[in-house]
């Protein structure tokens, strides 16, 4: 006698999905950022970027869910056909023990080899860095989005500041409008 599984429909299995990614925390869901470098995009035209995961340690990873992530003073850097993280920040882990992880300690960053190759090839131009842009979680990992960067001057920050406050004038304006 052969039994028939029968399968959810849709319906239900879209209901119970809908209720799990309610449960749970909106940065381990990846529906937000764990951290963002918001200094990134004011003191660099940022151009290509890279997805890249992140090698880290068990109570890291703890640590980034719980939003103690700080990419400001971060950097990545190629050395011997690998590519690190420098200077990110992870704060120790709240139930940590003593096995709990240094804050600032440098991080592996795995790439392919012909994106490292690419990377090593664009960095090598004259006033171009990589900057970490932001942590998230995709399917349960880590990632780091990274950036290549060329430093602004000071007179393209004003620049950048001052379009910024003329496009706030003008939604602000636009806004203004459509009220009357």
């Amino acid at each position: 006698m052969s039994r028939s599984i029968t399968k959810p429909t849709t319906a239900s299995a879209a209901a119970k999905t809908s209720v799990r990614s309610k449960d749970r925390d909106p940065v381990a869901s990846g529906m937000r950022d764990a951290a963002f470098n918001r200094s990134a995009s004011f003191n660099y035209f940022l151009s290509d970027r890279f997805e890249c995961g992140v090698a880290l340690r068990g109570t890291e990873v703890k640590s980034i869910r719980e939003g103690k992530a700080n990419l400001k003073d971060a950097y990545g850097l190629l050395k011997d056909g690998e590519c690190f993280l420098l200077n990110a920040h992870i704060g120790p882990f709240s139930h940590g023990n003593t096995m709990n992880h240094e804050s600032l300690r440098t991080r592996k960053l795995l790439l392919h080899r012909r994106e490292i190759a690419r990377l090593e090839g664009l960095t090598k131009q004259k006033g171009y860095t990589l900057i970490p842009v932001k942590l998230y979680f995709r399917h349960g990992r880590v990632k780091c989005e990274l950036a290549l960067a060329k430093g602004k001057q000071d007179w393209d920050k004003r620049e950048t500041e001052r379009n910024r406050e003329a496009d706030r004038e003008a939604k602000a304006a636009i806004a203004r409008s459509q009220r009357r």
